[in-house]
């Protein structure tokens, strides 16, 4: 009998590939559940046979009723960005309803090097990590780079601009395609294996602000200025741009963990779990080009 796989968060950008990537696998759609807050979100999904449910992570009853009969899982990292701890306190009630529904094996979306990683939010994703190794369950851990799509947040105004203002220093990034960790966490629901794992998922190439900046002028045909300031002179602008408060520490952060070289690993455990080479930044600069100077 098959397994039922079950894909938390599924309406996001990440879970709906995770569902294609599945079903791209052979996974039949009658042995997928998707969970969401809005299920009709997934209306397209439900017509194709999948199980969609309902669940909030914030509702204890509900989210262990749709995790009913799944034997696997992917629980997909939460975008709860406020100071509260609300994301780690939903992550943490998901694990506690997937041990008492009988899930076997969870899958978690991580960060890279959450132990030691300036990025604001790295200790929920590293109090969920040991919640799932306490919890008993077999699991496997994606502690995923950057994605490639994270460009769309600002590169079109650096294009707009000409301007790249960073205090990311020489750190390097190896960014990754979204669709990319997507296929390799399918790969390891899909395996039926319940060995404990923990994977990073990169990129082909690390890539310093300015060599992302040289590569994606050269494919735009926008030149690009890089100017480096200090974490605090890229908050005051942040401040002065009119990015929200509560936004600019998680904001700083990112090129605080970048420089300091927390976001800086270089792996094959892609390839490894896939069988096949990552998709190379230049070509997410190729095939959104048009999207990018719009």
């Amino acid at each position: 009998m098959a397994q039922k796989i079950l894909v938390s968060g599924a309406s996001g950008h990440l879970g709906r590939l995770v569902l294609d990537a599945l079903m791209a696998r052979g996974v039949d759609a009658g042995d997928i559940i998707a969970t969401t807050r809005d299920p009709s979100r997934l209306a397209s999904y439900a017509a194709r046979g999948v199980d969609v449910r309902a669940a909030d992570f914030n509702d204890a009853d509900l989210t262990r009723k749709a995790f009913a009969g799944a034997d696997r899982m992917v629980l997909i990292s939460t975008d709860a960005l406020d100071d509260k701890g609300t994301r780690q306190r939903q992550q943490l009630a998901a694990i506690d309803a997937a041990r008492a529904a009988g899930v076997k094996h969870i899958v978690y979306t991580s960060l890279p090097d959450p132990e030691i990683s300036k990025v604001i939010f790295a200790p929920d994703h590293l109090a969920t990590e040991k919640a799932i190794r306490a919890s008993g369950l077999s699991h496997t851990l994606f502690r995923n780079t950057w994605y490639q799509e994270n460009m769309f947040m600002s590169l079109p105004q650096v294009l707009k601009s000409g301007q790249w203002y960073t205090s990311a220093g020489n750190g390097r990034i190896a960014h990754v395609a979204r669709a990319d960790c997507a296929d390799a966490i399918a790969a390891a629901l899909a395996s039926g294996t319940t060995e404990n794992a923990t994977y990073t998922l990169t990129g082909d190439t690390l890539r310093t602000t300015d060599e992302i900046a040289a590569l994606a002028g050269e494919i735009t045909g926008k030149a690009i200025q890089v100017v480096h300031l200090t974490d605090g002179q890229l908050a005051d602008g942040m401040k002065a741009a009119g990015v929200p408060d509560f936004l600019i520490p998680t904001l700083v952060s990112f090129d605080a963990a970048t420089r300091a070289g927390h976001l800086g690993a270089l792996t094959g455990d892609f390839e490894k779990l896939t069988g096949r080479k990552p998709r190379p930044f230049r070509a997410f600069f190729e095939e959104n080009r048009a999207a990018l100077i719009a």
